[in-house]
């Protein structure tokens, strides 16, 4: 045998036995927060049929696993009280990996599309209220930020791209801005440490955050190929899969979700389709308890369909979805640009549920004011609201977005004043006998009434005629 042909056997022979690199999925990796006070997986890749070890620093005894025929690996480790920083140790019998700067605290993920995908930096021509004080104080190691890449994929994955960082005027201007402001109140609330996972891309509609087995189970068609889509993240199941999938089951306390925007065309659809996103999601993280706190999207001048009918799907699906909140912003509205400058509101709210119903802070309220009930007398309509326990407020301003509409179906502007008891009056002299009430019911409004705790009321109607 040549000399030649014995070093190329050699060759292949040496490569055929190179091991896998010990590896982690893209989520444990240094500055990272993991949640506290929990039992949570931990999972990577390594040679097939490999016995992998994983370890806190926190603890003295290794959680042992062995990787799958793929080289797939997951372990599950109990995780210590809010503190650090900490370090996770993992091995093989050839390998070692280490994550360093470890924090254990709050985990939440946001997701959704570009009103939740928006950085302080904003969109062309369109800026974020208090941009510049945001970045001034943004520098907090308590606060851990990561961004799941934008990656519209066919089939699950098993990896995303992505880095924790620590807050800082440079690292918030690349992230969802909401999350970031939901991230610091929490922080300054709990004094723990805080993570952040955002999973966002703008433009997208809520079936390519599904994932197939969901979609299809709806009758909802998944396609195999993006031929059809020029714009691959408008494909259903393509974001669960890129930039869900990866993620799934890691360690979090709920979902912070802001989309609707490119559904405003069949909200119908929507009001079928948002609940069982949840569920999705929920079983993708094997708890179908974890909280849900959504935005319903804000009133627009939408050129496409009423933005009005969409509020209204969130609204209804809101009843169907356990364990969640919805944050109304009827108030902070553009009426000829889709993304709202402030999103401080929006964050705040967010965190009133958050605190409310997930860290048991019960004075803080965080339900919107809702129509109870409604009677008729003398050509009135006395309307009566529940999570309103101190009443109704305009804040002294005009109520101007009333109408009522009699058995004609003919709607007309309403006048409305606040009893002195609880709920609303309102009525119009040319309507003897009101049949139908509606607030705020259309594409773009500015809301206008509130609870005393400063909650908007949502746009609603009463009847379930034709809107145009």
């Amino acid at each position: 045998m040549s000399r030649f042909i014995l070093l190329c056997i050699t060759g292949i022979l040496s490569f055929s036995v190179v091991h896998a690199e010990l590896k982690l999925a893209s989520l444990f990796s240094d500055n990272m927060v993991i949640q506290r006070d929990s039992y949570v997986p931990v999972w990577g890749f390594a040679d097939p049929m490999t016995e992998v070890a994983v370890r806190g620093s926190w603890c003295k005894q290794w959680s042992r696993v062995t990787s799958d025929s793929a080289g797939k690996w997951k372990v599950y480790i109990k995780t210590p009280p809010a503190g650090g920083p900490f370090s996770i140790w993992c091995k093989s019998k050839s390998d070692k990996a280490e994550v360093r700067n470890v924090l254990s605290g709050e985990v939440w993920l946001c997701g959704g599309q570009s009103n939740m995908e928006m950085t302080v930096r904003g969109s062309l021509n369109q800026p974020v209220l208090h941009a510049n004080d945001i970045l001034m104080d943004a520098d907090n190691e308590q606060i851990r930020l990561i961004r799941i890449a934008r990656n519209a994929q066919l089939i699950p994955q098993d990896t995303c791209r992505g880095q924790w960082k620590t807050a800082s005027s440079v690292s918030i201007r690349y992230f969802s801005l909401i999350g970031y402001l939901f991230a610091k109140t929490l922080q300054k609330q709990l004094k723990v440490p805080v993570g952040m996972i955002e999973t966002s891309w703008g433009g997208s509609a809520i079936q390519p955050w599904m994932s197939r087995e969901c979609l299809e189970s709806m009758n909802i068609s998944v396609p195999n190929d993006f031929r059809n889509f020029k714009v691959h993240r408008r494909a259903p199941s393509s974001l669960y899969n890129g930039m869900v999938a990866p993620i799934a089951g890691f360690g979090i306390r709920g979902f912070l979700w802001y989309q609707g925007e490119s559904n405003v065309g069949d909200p119908d659809l929507y009001r079928r389709l948002l609940p069982e996103m949840v569920k999705d999601w929920r079983k993708s993280w094997n708890n179908d308890t974890l909280p849900f706190y959504y935005v319903q999207v804000a009133p627009y001048d939408y050129p496409n369909g009423n933005g009005a009918l969409l509020r209204e799907a969130q609204l209804k699906a809101y009843k169907d979805i356990p364990y969640s909140g919805m944050v109304v912003i009827t108030d902070a509205g553009i009426e000829k640009c889709i993304h709202p400058s402030n999103k401080s509101i929006v964050a705040k709210r967010l965190i009133y549920w958050a605190m409310n119903r997930t860290y048991g802070k019960r004075a803080i309220a965080c339900d919107f004011p809702e129509l109870d009930s409604y009677v008729v007398k003398d050509g009135k309509m006395l309307l009566q609201f529940k999570n309103a326990p101190n009443g109704l407020t305009s804040y002294n301003k005009p109520i101007t977005l009333f109408e009522v509409a009699g058995e004609d179906r003919v709607f007309y502007p309403a006048k409305a004043v606040i009893g002195k008891e609880k709920g609303i009056v309102v009525w119009n002299d040319q309507v003897k006998n009101p049949v139908a009430v509606r607030y705020g019911f259309r594409s773009w409004i500015k809301g206008e009434l509130y609870s005393t705790e400063g909650i908007p009321v949502p746009s609603f109607r009463t009847d379930n005629w034709n809107v145009e």
